[in-house]
This record gives structure tokens, C-alpha cells and sequence, in this order.
């Protein structure tokens, strides 16, 4: 497998709306493999497509990396198609987003409909962390970041941030 480079704030590329996949192939599953060796090896718990600079509807989550309840999962084509009227504060993280962490306000509860790795049509209901987590990742293939959910001023602060990390390099 390969680790793939990181795209960071504020490349354009993240803002970009991510296009549906049409098929599970031997080639989007290699690649779905290379991004979750990349978010282990970047300390993630999930890994949208388009933060390694591909604008598919691809995401991976794994909210246990390397412990004992690690799951890998793969969501292909995500569709948010209910979401609880009560909402969860998360202290959320990004790995495009580097050393920013900030609280945002989402859905406490989500269904999540997907194509699975094999290709099978999907719906999963999730609460805590990971229903978090699969609205992070759908917001990057729609073009958003968490801070996208912060105040004008925090978004600028981090973007600022972001930007000087990445001329650091």
C-alpha cells in the first residue's frame, strides 16, 4: 500500500464538490486501501478522497485505529439522508486543517446511506463519535471543512494558521 500526500488548507482543491463514483472496482478499492494506510499513518480517524486530492465521493473511517474495536470502513457515494433535530458539540480535528481544533455543533444522530466496499447498497444509523465523523467526511466531499462551521473569525485564525504551517513546509 501507499501513503498518499495530504492536502491542506487552504488549497482550493478542498473546496471542490467530489463526484460520484460509478463503479467498485480492483482500482477504487486499491485506493480506498491507500487512504486508509494514510490516515493510520497520519493519526486519523477518517479520510475523504479529496484530502489526498482526488474529488470522489469516496470516504474511510476507522474510529479505533489500531486498537482492539479498530473497524475499518469504507463509504462510497454518501448520502446524509436523515439527521436528528438535537445537536452534539465535538471538540473535531482535520488532518487538512493541521493543529486546529475547535468545537462544532452537529446533527447528535444521522442515516447515512453508501455503497460498501463490495459494491452493495448501505444505511447505517449513527450516534457519538461516529455519526461525528461521517458528517466531517461527507462535508469534505461537499466541498466543506470543519471550520467552514466556525465563526468568520476562527475560520480566518485558522486558515492563517494553516497557510503558515504550509509555508513552513
Amino acid at each position: 500500500m501507499a501513503i498518499l500526500e495530504l492536502v491542506t488548507a487552504p488549497d482550493p482543491r478542498l473546496k471542490l464538490v467530489s463526484q460520484p463514483v460509478p463503479e467498485v472496482d480492483s482500482a477504487l478499492k486499491k485506493f480506498m486501501a491507500d487512504m486508509l494506510d494514510t490516515m493510520y499513518d497520519a493519526n486519523g480517524i477518517g479520510l475523504a478522497a479529496i484530502q489526498v486530492g482526488i474529488p470522489k465521493r469516496v470516504a474511510v473511517i476507522d474510529l479505533d485505529p489500531g486498537g482492539p474495536n479498530s473497524f475499518p470502513r469504507y463509504f462510497i457515494n454518501p448520502r446524509l439522508v436523515e439527521a436528528s433535530g438535537e445537536a452534539t458539540n465535538y471538540h473535531e480535528g482535520c488532518l487538512s486543517v493541521p493543529e486546529i481544533w475547535d468545537d462544532v455543533s452537529r446533527p447528535s444522530r444521522v442515516t447515512v446511506e453508501y455503497t460498501d466496499e463490495k459494491g452493495r447498497l448501505q444505511t447505517v444509523t449513527a450516534d457519538g463519535l461516529f455519526a461525528t465523523c461521517l458528517q466531517h467526511e461527507i462535508d469534505h466531499i461537499n466541498g466543506l471543512l470543519f471550520i467552514d462551521h466556525l465563526s468568520k473569525l476562527k475560520r480566518s485564525i485558522a486558515l492563517r494558521k494553516s497557510a503558515k504551517m504550509k509555508r513552513k513546509g
